[in-house]
């Protein structure tokens, strides 16, 4: 089995639990799966797939690093893949007849264990507190405070003001006001949602998904939508909240089911273009 349908048969599974895994609750304290040693962060399709483990510790390594840190897995366990791209060549043989060297892109995987699955293990890792609801509120507030180049945030359109959406021709997010929200969560779900469309402008990353978008229900519509989504999971993530957006009703994970099943790698490639995003929104070089 290809990598992309290892990850895709995972994330099917994990929608037809009743829950999208870019759902479910990630981290209360605004960390996302890190590497034990390096402590670099893990980015894309490896986030979802990390964070949805349901460990508490967002901290991870591989087999060969438990046992340099003089520990080991714990017997019986099972580790989660982590997903990397390895560019590869070739000659191939062109319409003409011609000998000509081509590159691509292969996905390859290796297998990470979180340190609530090993045991001995001499870390040096940081001190991870929980953070406050006051805590999580400035680190929400920041998000759009500190986005570069950050489209205009309305909630008094006057024909559309209790709807959320982003305006590519004009450029500007429009959110209901705060108090029609139920709880904050919602509110900065929503404009995490509506800010990761947005960075697919053309005088941003410029997105094809969301610039050659025609319709609800065609396959850039389906995807950006993903991408939306996806960009709205990691930074409550990263900001310690849950993610409150689009109900997760039937028909919803079902067309997400059938979605992933008929292209493999429409989820890792979402995940990619929702890590672009974020890295955009965080002005992260």
């Amino acid at each position: 089995m290809r990598v992309e349908e290892i990850i895709t048969d995972r994330i099917v599974k994990l929608l037809e639990t009743g829950t999208p895994p870019w759902h479910q609750p990630w981290s209360s304290r605004g960390v996302l799966p890190k590497n034990a040693i390096s402590q670099q962060d893990y980015h894309g399709i490896n986030v979802v797939m990390l964070a949805c483990a349901g460990y508490k510790s967002p901290y991870w390594l591989t087999f060969k690093q438990a046992k340099d840190a003089r520990g080991s897995v714990k017997k019986g366990e099972h580790g989660s893949i982590v997903v990397f791209a390895k560019r590869s060549s070739r000659e191939v043989e062109t319409d003409s007849g011609e000998i000509e060297e081509r590159t691509f892109t292969v996905l390859r995987y290796y297998t990470v264990f979180n340190v609530e699955q090993t045991e001995g293990c001499q870390l040096n890792l940081p001190d991870l507190t929980v953070l406050t609801e006051i805590d999580k509120i400035d680190r929400c507030e920041a998000v759009y405070a500190n986005m570069p180049s950050r489209p205009e945030l309305r909630s008094d359109s006057p024909s559309r003001r209790f709807q959320a959406y982003y305006s590519q021709t004009l450029d500007y997010v429009n959110l209901p006001a705060r108090h029609c929200f139920d709880k904050p969560e919602e509110f900065y779900s929503t404009l995490y949602h509506e800010l990761t469309h947005s960075t697919g402008h053309a005088s941003r990353l410029n997105r094809e998904t969301l610039t050659q978008a025609v319709k609800f229900g065609d396959t850039n519509y389906s995807k950006e939508e993903l991408v939306a989504e996806m960009g709205a999971a990691f930074l409550a993530g990263l900001t310690g909240i849950d993610l409150v957006t689009i109900p997760n009703s039937a028909a919803y994970l079902q067309s997400w089911i059938r979605r992933l099943k008929g292209e493999p790698r429409l989820v890792i490639s979402a995940a990619a273009q929702a890590q672009r995003a974020v890295d955009y929104i965080l002005n992260r070089n």
